[in-house]
């Protein structure tokens, strides 16, 4: 037996990838805005596509004996539209005008703070410590350091330039204008203390908005207590010593500790609950977010129906001239039939992928529209359990591709405008023996807590029985775990006197 290398074949089998399945899947995923950007660029890539405007003629030619011209011709419709029902007649391109807004410079809340900086009554020497200061201030409006932290940045910034500033004040000629040239040089580069920084704090913890430069809750508190002229009143003497208390709402121990009615200490729990623990959100530089809807759905002779958000798409279609070209069979030919080849089966396959999106998000949305017409009609407590399967089933496609044509999607509705994903859900069982979608439960519950007493808020317990007693089928922990994803405190703690 010999060893070595050698050649041989072998059978194999193996899954050879497809890149239009692919780049197919993509087009079904887009939303509306990416796929507008991909027709115009596959518009301008690919000569064999071309714009369908609404006054153009017929594509096809009738001769004198009104007989269409069938030589040489392929049928445009079977090509494109091979295994998909049209539906209707649909809508012809209406150009419109989107209007982005303008890109601008984003103001941060450090720009604010600086440009009030500037107005101050400060030296140079304090204004490049609230710099330091503002640069340390974290999107909440809250220093995200400590004053010594600050310190240890102030002092390497001084250590970067301090030598080149200095050698360039001696070389001043003049003796006197050099003399005090330097002097006031020692006085800003000498070291910082923290008691120095936590004075010009002071100074930035008085600019807007209230609270801002705060080390923690309860200072920012505290400074918008004092901006309010409340820094006598009990609030101020409560959010300073009993603040643990007051946040986990233990108005009993707070109650007794100041010998106050737990009334009172309810009050001034609402008046601390007005006060913001984040000043800097408003100077926040978030983008807008835009949704076009991808779906509309309205309401027409008592029947919902569902339509394509596509008008302000362009329509694409063959180009009639490359249409010809490829009719001549002469010109297929060496590079040329290559090159007709491979664009005009891009041009069909990006057309034929395009109204294969189309009818699949119908399909989906129709069936979407059948199964929650209560939910349409009478609001989200009446929302029926749907699963992606469940839709792939009824309509003959992979769950894969639901998911991926509601994946990112809205739809309009007359009641508001969802993304799609919002009408899938699991359910609950009723005593009916039908099912009721976790999306309902959780309103249901939000509905009975906003109209409980307070002075006798529901238990978990309570939640349950009201809610068996609708036919809901739920179990306490459930109703628990539900109450905590909607932000709900326990009834304990929504407790009023």
């Amino acid at each position: 037996m010999r060893s070595g290398m050698f050649q041989g074949t072998r059978p194999r089998q193996e899954a050879k990838r497809n890149p239009r399945l692919y780049q197919a899947m993509d087009l079904i995923y887009m939303p509306l805005i990416e796929l507008q950007a991909r027709m115009e660029h596959e518009l301008s890539e690919n000569p064999f596509l071309e714009l369908s405007e609404p006054d153009d003629d017929e594509d096809i030619q009738v001769d004198e004996e009104g007989q269409e011209d069938s030589d040489d011709e392929m049928d445009w419709d079977e090509i494109l539209l091979d295994g998909f029902d049209v539906g209707g007649t649909r809508e012809r391109y209406e150009p419109r005008e989107f209007y982005q807004p303008p890109a601008v410079e984003q103001r941060h809340l450090h720009d604010f703070l600086e440009d009030q900086v500037a107005l101050a009554d400060l030296d140079e020497r304090q204004r490049w410590i609230a710099t330091e200061i503002i640069g340390n201030i974290d999107d909440d409006g809250l220093l995200s350091c400590s004053l010594q932290d600050v310190v240890d940045g102030l002092e390497g910034s001084r250590e970067t330039v301090r030598d080149a500033v200095m050698a360039e004040a001696g070389g001043i000629e003049a003796e006197e204008a050099r003399k005090a040239e330097l002097e006031e040089l020692e006085s800003l580069f000498a070291p910082y203390t923290t008691d120095e920084i936590e004075a010009v704090l002071r100074v930035v913890q008085s600019l807007d908005p209230p609270g801002v430069g705060a080390r923690d809750l309860r200072e920012c508190l505290m400074i918008q207590l004092t901006r309010g002229g409340r820094e006598d009143s009990l609030a101020f003497r409560i959010v300073s010593d009993d603040l643990d208390d007051l946040l986990n709402r233990r108005w009993t121990e707070i109650s007794r500790a100041r010998e106050i009615p737990v009334a009172e200490v309810q009050t001034i729990a609402d008046e601390v609950a007005t006060l913001d623990p984040r000043p800097g959100r408003q100077y926040a530089s978030t983008p807008d977010e835009y949704v076009i809807p991808d779906l509309i759905v309205d309401k027409v002779g008592g029947d919902y129906l569902v339509f394509v958000n596509d008008t302000g798409l362009p329509r694409l279609r063959i180009s009639k001239t490359y249409r010809d070209v490829a009719a001549d069979r002469a010109s297929f030919a060496g590079r040329n039939k290559e090159f007709i080849s491979s664009r005009m089966s891009a041009a069909q396959w990006l057309i034929q992928m395009i109204e294969q999106r189309r009818q699949t998000m119908l399909r989906v949305m129709r069936y979407i529209v059948t199964r929650q017409q209560r939910f349409f009609e009478r609001g989200v407590q009446h929302l029926k359990p749907l699963t992606l399967k469940e839709v792939a089933e009824h309509i003959g496609m992979a769950e894969s591709t639901v998911s991926r044509v509601t994946n990112e999607k809205y739809v309009q509705t007359p009641t508001g405008t969802y993304p799609l994903k919002y009408f899938f859900s699991g359910g609950l069982p009723t005593v009916t023996g039908s099912d009721v979608s976790t999306r309902g439960v959780q309103a249901k519950i939000q509905s009975l807590v906003d109209s409980e007493d307070p002075l006798k808020p529901l238990t978990d317990q309570a939640i349950v029985n009201l809610l068996k007693s609708e036919g809901v089928k739920i179990a306490r922990r459930t109703v628990a775990k539900y109450r905590d994803q909607l932000g709900i405190v326990t009834a304990r703690m929504r407790k009023r006197v």
